[in-house]
C-alpha cells in the first residue's frame, strides 16, 4: 500500500485527553440508548407486518424499508457532518428517531401498514447516523488509539441489547387494544434522552480541506484495501440483516413464543456488541484483516448451526454466533476503512463505505422475507454461504496486493542503497 493512500501518522486536530475520554463515554452512552431503536424494530417489525400487511409476503417489508432508510440517508448525513460537523448530523438523526417512535405508535393504533413502513424508514435514518458514532470516536484521537476508541463505542450496544428487548417485553401489552404501541412511544422517549447526551460531544470542526473533500473518489475506490474493507463490511452486515430479518418470523412460524424470540434477539445483540470491549485490542495486535476473517468464519458457523435444527436452542445459538461474527467482521472492516483515507477525506469516505454496506443490506433484507415465505428457513441459511466466499476472496486479493507492494518498496529501497 502506498503511503499517500493512507492517513498521516499525526493529525493537527488531536483533542485533549479529557475531551477524548468524554467523547467516548458520551458516544458509548448514546450508542446504548439509540441502539434500542434498531433492536425494537427488528424484534417487532416482522410480527407487526404479519398482522398489518395486505399480503403475507409483505410481512418483512417494514424491516427492508428500515434498511432502505439507512442506505438513503447515510450520504446526506455525511454531507451534513462534512459541512456543519458531526454533532449536527447526530441531532438530525435523533430527531428522526423520535419521529420513528411516534409514527409507529400511530400506525399500530390506526392499523396502517404503509404508515408503519414510513416509520421504519425514519428508523433506518436514525440507525445510519448512530452507526457513524464509531467513526466519530476516532476523530481527534491519535492513530494508534483509533481502533480501541471505535471498538469501545460499539460496546455500548451491549446495553442496547438489554434495553431494546426488555423494552419490548415490558411494554408490548401495556396498551391492551394496540400491541406494541406503548413500546414505540417509549422508544421515542429514549431517542430524546440520547439527543441530550449527544449535545455535550466535542469534536474537531470541519476544515476547509475536509469540506472540499480531498482526492477524487475514483482513486480512493480503486484501492484494494478499500475494496476489501467495503466488501467485508457489506457482506458481514448484509448477512446479519439477512438472517435477523427472517429469524423472529421463522421462530414464530415454527411455534416458538414471542418471549423466546425476544430473548433470542437480546442475546444476539449482546453478542454483537459485548466483544467490542476487547475487539480493538485484537485489531491492534493481530491486524484488522485477520479479525475480519474470524468474523466471516463465525458467520458461516452460525448458518451451519441454524441448519442443524429448528428448536429454540438452535435459533438462539445461531443468533449468538451471528452476533459474534458481525462484531469481528464489521469492526475489522471498519478499522480497515480508517487506513484508506486522509484526515480531510474521512467523512466522505466513511459515509460512502456505509452507503455500500447499507445498500447491500437492503438487497439482503428484501430477498430474505420472500425466500423465507417461499422456500423456508433452511434455504435462507444455505444462500448465506455465497456472499461469504466473495468476502474471503476480496480480503485475500487485498492481502496479496499489499504484500506485493511491500516487496516492490523493499526492492526499490535496496536498489537505492546499493547505488
Amino acid at each position: 500500500m502506498q503511503q499517500d493512500n493512507t492517513q498521516p501518522l499525526t493529525a493537527p486536530d488531536t483533542l485533549s485527553e479529557r475531551d477524548q475520554r468524554a467523547n467516548v463515554w458520551r458516544l458509548t452512552t448514546a450508542q446504548a440508548l439509540a441502539g434500542a431503536n434498531t433492536v425494537v424494530v427488528y424484534a417487532t417489525a416482522a410480527i407487526i407486518g404479519n398482522t398489518l400487511a395486505p399480503a403475507p409476503v409483505l410481512a418483512t417489508l417494514p424491516i427492508s424499508i428500515f434498511v432502505v432508510g439507512m442506505a438513503a440517508c447515510i450520504l446526506p448525513a455525511g454531507a451534513i457532518a462534512r459541512r456543519h460537523g458531526r454533532r449536527a448530523a447526530f441531532l438530525a438523526g435523533t430527531s428522526a428517531g423520535v419521529l420513528t417512535g411516534l409514527l409507529a405508535m400511530f400506525a399500530v393504533i390506526l392499523g396502517d401498514f404503509w404508515l408503519f413502513c414510513l416509520a421504519t424508514f425514519f428508523g433506518g435514518s436514525y440507525a445510519a447516523v448512530v452507526l457513524s458514532f464509531r467513526f466519530a470516536a476516532a476523530d481527534g484521537v491519535a492513530p494508534e488509539k483509533r481502533a480501541r476508541a471505535l471498538s469501545f463505542v460499539m460496546a455500548g450496544g451491549v446495553a442496547a441489547g438489554i434495553i431494546g428487548p426488555q423494552l419490548v417485553t415490558w411494554t408490548m401489552d401495556l396498551w391492551r387494544p394496540y400491541p406494541f404501541a406503548m413500546t414505540f412511544l417509549m422508544q421515542a422517549l429514549v431517542a430524546v434522552i440520547s439527543a441530550l447526551v449527544l449535545l455535550g460531544v466535542r469534536l474537531p470542526k470541519p476544515t476547509a480541506a475536509e469540506i472540499a473533500g480531498g482526492r477524487p473518489l475514483a482513486i480512493i475506490l480503486s484501492q484494494p484495501r478499500f475494496i476489501a474493507a467495503a466488501t467485508c463490511g457489506a457482506v458481514t452486515y448484509m448477512l446479519m440483516n439477512f438472517l435477523m430479518t427472517a429469524a423472529p418470523l421463522a421462530m414464530h412460524l415454527h411455534g416458538h413464543s414471542q418471549e423466546s424470540s425476544n430473548l433470542g434477539v437480546q442475546w444476539h445483540v449482546i453478542a454483537m456488541y459485548a466483544p467490542s470491549f476487547f475487539t480493538g485490542r485484537l485489531i491492534t495486535r493481530f491486524g484488522a484483516g485477520r479479525v475480519a476473517i474470524v468474523g466471516l468464519l463465525l458467520t458461516g458457523l452460525s448458518a451451519a448451526v441454524g441448519l442443524g435444527g429448528v428448536d429454540v436452542a438452535h435459533f438462539w445459538l445461531a443468533l449468538i454466533l451471528l452476533g459474534l461474527g458481525w462484531n469481528f467482521g464489521f469492526l475489522g472492516a471498519s478499522a480497515l476503512v480508517l487506513e484508506c483515507h486522509r484526515p480531510e477525506e474521512k467523512t466522505r469516505v466513511q459515509s460512502l463505505n456505509d452507503f455500500i454496506v447499507f445498500g447491500m443490506m437492503a438487497l439482503g433484507s428484501f430477498t430474505s422475507g420472500g425466500l423465507l415465505s417461499a422456500y423456508g428457513w433452511n434455504t435462507v441459511l444455505w444462500i448465506s454461504f455465497a456472499p461469504l466466499a466473495v468476502a474471503f476472496a476480496a480480503l485475500a486479493l487485498a492481502r496479496k496486493h499489499h504484500q506485493s507492494a511491500a516487496a516492490d518498496e523493499l526492492a526499490s529501497l535496496t536498489t537505492q542503497q546499493r547505488q
